[in-house]
């Protein structure tokens, strides 16, 4: 346990005079193997960063990174925005309903909330600012529905719990929409009676031939996420084959069907792809030797075993899992925090008789709530810059968001088929 120890406290060591969380975990790493690792060579460093990137399966996240940014830059947020307005303008409040609905949507195209957040929010802050809706309200809304982007396939985290875990990701895809859209509905939900309570403003009936001319428009944005379901359901091509014919969709429907993706698009679009995938790779990359050197002195199977010997119910561990995940998520990005905490949490609820579905669902909607709650909160703190809001606001706003959140994730802590039925419907 002191080569845990050690590795730890290097790690938040180098994080907490600013080194980016990726190269501490690769520092702290390094001083764990000169410590405790006799006559180690550090070639083994250089050797496991490049083999944890070493997947197939990890091409997924550029493709479907990029597809999200091309069809965004191609006019989808604009004609999503229009649609949703048309059917939910009718009710108080509409506008921000329209923001879930749209980010639900969203979500099923990059699997990313920060760029999901970042693409929205641009568009929707500032016009429900102009709307009568107050900013800090405008943030908490926005940054609450993009949650969704990590669950609702194609989720990224999902991608990096299936190579972490060797699981199915197809199967964590499929298990990911039922819980996402239970969210979903309680985000609308709880929008709904604040802005009741507030009284924001209605826009009147759309009437059918406006709501049959926006859907129109927008039918190519929602039939991705139905694409991408199909696809890998019926087992055409597979995930990492899927995200690749996402980016051909994304260009044909912005450069042939909206014309509205240029060169300058597409150049901006391969920019920021590139650069949230540099981010999630060298994390992903660092988890290689942060795993290795867990499985080299034997620490899961030695915290596995102290946690049996407290409680061997698997319904107190996932309780206990919860509160540990929940308090990381606070300080810690979600992906960090996966491939910091899943090779030492997995197995032991491999060994309580859990299923490894049910317990990768709970942990990667556990951390996704971490992106709205402070200090870290990336999701809270980049839709305050956007509002020009200050992020004490921001926080008082998103606590009855954050409130059904939790409750969307006892749900789905007690009852299992949330995230194992469908999967199981459709895969058996």
């Amino acid at each position: 346990m002191a080569l845990l120890a050690t590795l730890v406290i290097a790690i938040f060591g180098f994080m907490l005079i600013g080194v980016p969380i990726a190269f501490a975990i690769i520092a702290g790493s390094i001083v764990a193997i000169l410590l405790f690792v006799p006559g180690a060579n550090l070639m083994i460093v250089p050797q496991q960063v490049y083999g944890g990137l070493d997947s197939f399966t990890l091409l997924a996240i550029p493709c479907f990174l990029l597809a999200g940014s091309l069809m965004t830059a191609g006019g989808l947020t604009d004609r999503l925005l229009a649609f949703t307005n048309t059917v939910l303008g009718r009710f108080r409040g509409g506008l921000a309903m329209s923001n879930v609905f749209a980010a639900t949507v969203f979500a099923g195209i990059s699997g990313s909330a920060v760029a999901d957040t970042s693409a929205l929010g641009r568009v929707l802050i500032p016009a429900m600012k102009r709307e009568g809706y107050g900013p800090a309200f405008s943030a908490a809304v926005t940054a609450s529905s993009n949650v969704l982007a990590p669950i609702i396939p194609p989720s990224i985290a999902f991608i990096v719990m299936g190579v972490l875990t060797n699981q199915s990701i197809t199967r964590l895809f499929l298990a990911g929409v039922i819980i996402g859209l239970v969210y979903g509905l309680a985000m609308l939900v709880i929008t709904a009676i604040i802005a009741q309570i507030r009284q924001y403003p209605v826009h009147g009936k759309a009437s059918a031939k406006e709501i049959w001319t926006s859907f129109r428009g927008a039918i190519w944005a929602l039939m991705m996420p139905v694409f991408i379901i199909f696809g890998i359901r019926t087992g055409i091509f597979n995930v990492t084959e899927c995200s690749a014919i996402a980016v051909v969709y994304a260009l044909f429907v912005g450069t042939v069907v909206y014309r509205e993706l240029t060169l300058k698009g597409i150049y901006q679009a391969l920019a920021e792809t590139a650069r949230l995938t540099a981010v999630i790779m060298i994390v992903v990359g660092a988890a290689r030797i942060f795993s290795w050197i867990l499985g080299y002195a034997g620490l899961p199977q030695q915290i596995a075993n102290a946690i049996l010997m407290v409680t061997d119910s698997p319904w107190v561990f996932l309780i206990l899992l919860n509160i540990l995940l929940l308090i990381v998520g606070m300080f810690m990005e979600a992906n960090a925090a996966l491939i910091m905490l899943v090779p030492v949490l997995f197995p032991i609820a491999l060994q309580l008789g859990l299923d490894p579905i049910h317990v990768s669902v709970v942990i990667v909607v556990n951390l996704c709530i971490g992106l709205i709650t402070p200090p870290v909160g990336l999701c809270l703190n980049l839709t305050s810059l956007i509002a020009r809001v200050p992020l004490e606001q921001s926080t008082r706003e998103v606590l009855p968001f954050l409130g059904f959140a939790l409750l969307v994730l006892a749900l789905l802590t007690f009852v299992p088929g949330l995230a194992t039925w469908f999967p199981n419907l459709l895969l058996g």
